[in-house]
């Protein structure tokens, strides 16, 4: 999938992380590509850093990680119930809520980034399975209509919003 969404293929929340995303190109190479930006950079940090937060109330690393696997999961299931033709209002999620539940200081930073590998190699074979067809389908989201492939952008955006603050706020502290 090479065409980006329009604007009214998803919820204005979603524009600035879809914007995130590089405006040409396939979007599986686009994640596969990120997918070893993050191997790349969290490959090399040690327990010590994963834990670290540059404010009390800021996530960890390790926690960021966490919500990166959640999140891939969750938009991955949206991005299926859309391909799939569903038409049922799908949740949103409270991420920090998320966070907090999935207790990710009890997991080494390198269990953590396996965990988002397995996850990640399974949203790229769901993409990669899908027809050209059902790229531009529309399943409720807010009781707004996303398509499968602003769906695949978010997952691409929220990353890179992730990434960018790992990069700016964590790892030239860490």
């Amino acid at each position: 999938m090479n065409q980006r969404p329009e604007q009214g293929e998803y919820t204005e929340a979603q524009a600035g992380y879809i914007a995130l995303v590089p405006p040409q190109g396939d979007i599986t190479t686009i994640l596969r590509e990120q997918s070893k930006e993050v191997f790349a950079l969290l490959g090399g940090l040690s327990e010590e850093q994963g834990s670290y937060r540059y404010a009390p109330e800021k996530w960890s690393i390790k926690e960021i990680v966490g919500h990166l696997t959640d999140n891939d999961r969750i938009m991955s299931y949206r991005l299926l119930c859309f391909a799939r033709g569903e038409q049922a209002q799908l949740p949103g999620y409270e991420e920090k809520d998320y966070v907090a539940s999935g207790h990710f200081e009890r997991f080494t930073l390198k269990q953590l980034v396996l965990h988002y590998r397995i996850v990640r190699e399974s949203t790229l074979a769901l993409l990669e399975s899908l027809s050209d067809e059902v790229w531009t389908r529309a399943g409720n989201f807010y009781s707004v209509p996303v398509t499968v492939r602003a769906q695949a952008c978010m997952i691409a955006g929220h990353e890179r919003h992730h990434m960018n603050i790992l990069q700016e706020r964590y790892l030239n502290q860490a």
